[in-house]
């Protein structure tokens, strides 16, 4: 897994991670005021959110941590009321799990968002490539006939005056390849 911290949107990641931090300390402040009775912790889930498709995983499991310390400082001291410490306790550990678990989810599709793009735009050049290689005719490189989509012998300029969008690759016909070959033999012979 790769660090997307410096592919986010324009802006630098350091000043987004700011940004969360400050929206952060700002949720904690309305969950404050709003006190206990009012439950205001999934708005903790934004900031966790922005610091997760912008600045990384390191950043992200920061921020969450602070939310999650935030919200349980605050729900303690506005005096919530739990009937044991388990409640208070298995309550802090279960939003401080959903929000670690929110920041790796975001940057986790964050990540397979880029790599999709990237898989994408390398298909499309490969089937660029590919239309490519399609254009490309069998020409005989000694009597320059081509073989068409049928298996026929043509002149290069008849098969031209038909397809004008083709592009030539060189290699021999049945007939001068058998040529090439006995002349070759000849050449070999004749030097031992």
């Amino acid at each position: 897994m790769y660090d997307t911290s410096t592919e986010s949107s324009g802006k630098a990641p350091w000043l987004l991670f700011l940004a969360a931090l400050i929206l952060s300390l700002m949720m904690g402040v309305l969950d404050w005021a709003s006190g206990y009775e009012l439950q205001f912790f999934v708005f903790y889930f934004i900031p966790i959110s922005l610091a997760g498709w912008n600045c990384g995983l390191v950043r992200t499991f920061i921020i969450s941590a602070l939310c999650g310390g935030l919200w349980y400082s605050i729900d303690v001291y506005s005096g919530h009321p739990y009937s044991s410490w388990f409640y208070g306790s298995w309550s802090a550990l279960i939003r401080i799990s959903s929000f670690l678990i929110n920041g790796y989810s975001v940057v986790r599709i964050r990540e397979l968002l880029l790599k999709s793009n990237q898989t994408k735009a390398d298909l499309q050049q490969a089937l660029l490539e590919i239309k490519t290689l399609e254009q490309l005719l069998p020409v005989c490189a000694t009597c320059k006939r081509l073989r068409n989509d049928d298996g026929y012998l043509l002149q290069i300029e008849e098969y031209l005056s038909t397809h004008a969008a083709a592009l030539h690759a060189l290699g021999h016909c049945d007939a001068c390849a058998s040529k090439a070959f006995r002349d070759t033999v000849i050449e070999a012979e004749c030097r031992l």
